[in-house]
Formats: C-alpha cells, sequence, structure tokens
C-alpha cells in the first residue's frame, strides 16, 4: 500500500467512527422494538401497572373524626334540647323592640365607625408629620384611648356632668359663658356612646393607616415629589391607594369589633340590640332564647361585613395581582364544571377499556 492510499485510510476513520457513532442509537431503538417486551429484560416489572398506595394520614383522619362527632353532637343537642326555645327565638326574632334594637345598633357602628376612621386619618398623618408638636399631640391621644378601657370611657363620658356642670362658649380660662347649657342636657346616652365609640376607634385606626402608609415604598413618594406632583395629590391618589391593600382587612377587622363593642353600650341604658334583649328577658325569664336573637343577629351582620370585605379586598388586589381571586360563584362554577367533565369522561373510559 502506497503513502497516499495510507493517508486515505486514515482520514476515512474517523468519518467512519463517526458514522457508526450516529448509528448505534437508531440501531439499538430498531433491536429493542423488535424484541418482544417480555424478552427484553426478564422479570422486568411494569411499574405502569402497580396499584397507587396512597399515603396514610392517621393523625388527620383521627382528629376529623373527632371534629364530626363534636359537631354531630352540638347539632343533635341543638334540635333535641328545649332549652334553647327555638318557638321563643323565631317569635322574637322579628319583633318590633328586637329591631329597633337592631337599628341603633347599625347607627352606633356607621356614625362611631366614619367618626373614628376620619379622626385616625388625621392623627395618622400627624403622626407621621416632621412637627414634634403635631408628632406629640398625636401619639398622646392614641396612647391615653389605647390605655384606658372602653367600658370606663364610655362611663365617664356618661357622667361627665358630675366633672363639669355646665359647657359654654366664654372667655378662656375664665367662668364668663356667652352660651351655657347644662352637660347632662348636651352629653345624652347617645352622644355618650359615640363619642366613647369613636374616640376609641379613632386611637386604634390611626396606627392601622399609619401601618398601612408605611407598608409603601419610599420611592413612590420621591418620584411622585420628583415629577412636581402636589403633597395633598401624593397621598390621595399615589400612597392611599396602594396602602389600602394593608389598611382595608385590619380596618374591616376594627369595624366587625365595633358592631359586636356596641352591646357594651347596655351599661348606660342605651336601647341597642343587646340591652333590649337583657329587658325582654328580664321580663318573661326566657333568658337564653333571647340572648340566641342577639347572637344570630349578630351573626348576620358580621357575615354580611365579611362578604363586603372579600370584594373590598379583591377591588383594591388589582394593582397587585394579575389574576384577580375568583369570586365564590366563580369557585362554585369551576368546581360544577370539573365535576361534569368528570362525568363525562367515565363512559369514555369504559369505552376504551
Amino acid at each position: 500500500m502506497t503513502q497516499v492510499e495510507n493517508r486515505r485510510a486514515a482520514a476515512a476513520e474517523p468519518v467512519d467512527g463517526a458514522l457508526r457513532q450516529a448509528q448505534r442509537p437508531e440501531a439499538a431503538a430498531l433491536r429493542q422494538a423488535q424484541r418482544p417486551e417480555a424478552a427484553q429484560r426478564p422479570g422486568a416489572v411494569d411499574f405502569g401497572a402497580l396499584p397507587v398506595v396512597r399515603t396514610k394520614h392517621w393523625i388527620r383522619w383521627i382528629l376529623g373524626a373527632v371534629v364530626i362527632f363534636v359537631v354531630a353532637q352540638l347539632v343533635w343537642t341543638l334540635f333535641t334540647n328545649a332549652g334553647y326555645g327555638w318557638p321563643t327565638v323565631a317569635r322574637y326574632f322579628f319583633s318590633d323592640a328586637i329591631l329597633r334594637g337592631l337599628g341603633m345598633t347599625l347607627t352606633l357602628t356607621v356614625v362611631a365607625g366614619a367618626l373614628g376612621f376620619v379622626v385616625g386619618s388625621l392623627l395618622a398623618l400627624m403622626r407621621l408629620s416632621k412637627s414634634p408638636l403635631l408628632n406629640s399631640f398625636a401619639w398622646s391621644f392614641i396612647w391615653f384611648f389605647r390605655s384606658v378601657p372602653l367600658l370606663v370611657q364610655i362611663l365617664v363620658w356618661f357622667n361627665l356632668g358630675y366633672l363639669y356642670p355646665t359647657i359654654g362658649l366664654g372667655v378662656p380660662f375664665t367662668t364668663d359663658y356667652f352660651v351655657e347649657t347644662q352637660t347632662v342636657t348636651l352629653v345624652s346616652a347617645f352622644a355618650a356612646a359615640v363619642l366613647g365609640l369613636s374616640l376609641n376607634q379613632a386611637a386604634y385606626s390611626a396606627e392601622i393607616i399609619r401601618g398601612g402608609i408605611l407598608s409603601v415604598d419610599a420611592g413612590q413618594l420621591e418620584a411622585a415629589a420628583a415629577l412636581g406632583i402636589p403633597q395633598h395629590r401624593r397621598i390621595t391618589r399615589i400612597i392611599l391607594p396602594q396602602a389600602a391593600r394593608s389598611i382595608i382587612p385590619n380596618a374591616f377587622n376594627e369595624i366587625i369589633g365595633l358592631l359586636k363593642g356596641t352591646s357594651i353600650i347596655s351599661v348606660i341604658a342605651l336601647a341597642e340590640l343587646f340591652y333590649v334583649s337583657q329587658v325582654i328577658y328580664n321580663r318573661n325569664q326566657q333568658v337564653i332564647p333571647l340572648l340566641l336573637v342577639a347572637v344570630l343577629w349578630y351573626m348576620i351582620l358580621t357575615t354580611v361585613l365579611s362578604i363586603a370585605q372579600f370584594y373590598v379586598e379583591r377591588y383594591y388586589s388589582r394593582g397587585s395581582a394579575r389574576v384577580l381571586p375568583p369570586t365564590p360563584i366563580q369557585r362554585a362554577r369551576a368546581w360544577a364544571a370539573v365535576q361534569w367533565n368528570r362525568l363525562d369522561d367515565e363512559p369514555k373510559k369504559e369505552v376504551a377499556a
């Protein structure tokens, strides 16, 4: 063999090796497909045919059984224990006195809640102010009203006449009044309730709103200032809409707490829902049924507020979530569609089998 032929053979060897290397997977796949499945690997296990064994959560099952037993026992007692007095509950549930007390409860909640959040917003802005005087005043207000129990505040406002028999307008730091009135006449039971509830609510609302404002990135405010946007517009159009996502859950908790907290007003004999229930059961001695009437109305109102909270949170989540969370109706429709599709798939699987 000449030198030229040797060079040609040496140059062809890498090419032949590359071709054989490329043909190996195809040849192996072809041989694998031609061999029977049983002959491929004696004793091989078909993992697809093995049954799926689910993990057994024994503790979860035991706790679930205990919960079902307790709930079933409670439901059974609701229908078998005559002490609940369901006929009495039905008779008084829509009575005129109960409905008037319910109206007073809603009035106190709306008025005290609105005043509380308005004053709380001002206090929150004062706490964030660079003025030492405003900051100190807001901090002192919040500290004082969070320190004194709500029941004590209401009693103090209701008995303010013992401290100041008259209230009027006149020359400062003197007793010369141009207009003067009796404190008992001016601060009625309703006024004392509104003052106590709203000022107490303002102290807590201020910290909730301040925390929501602080949760917004400081760069948002700096960018708005760099664009020359006025300060009031920065707060109302940029800061507060973003802070609302943090404020709303806690704010609704406060509103629900305020709704139930109106029951404390019964100590000053204002005819709200709980006080009316007390008056009625003191007359007919049907204590549990009348308390159940109040409990059911509180539960209904709290449920309505919880539903409103969901939709308000969903509205303000548009700026942070690409897809809004589904509503309960949308979840029910999706679940029904999944179940319906499963029913349609079962006959197809049987035919295929």
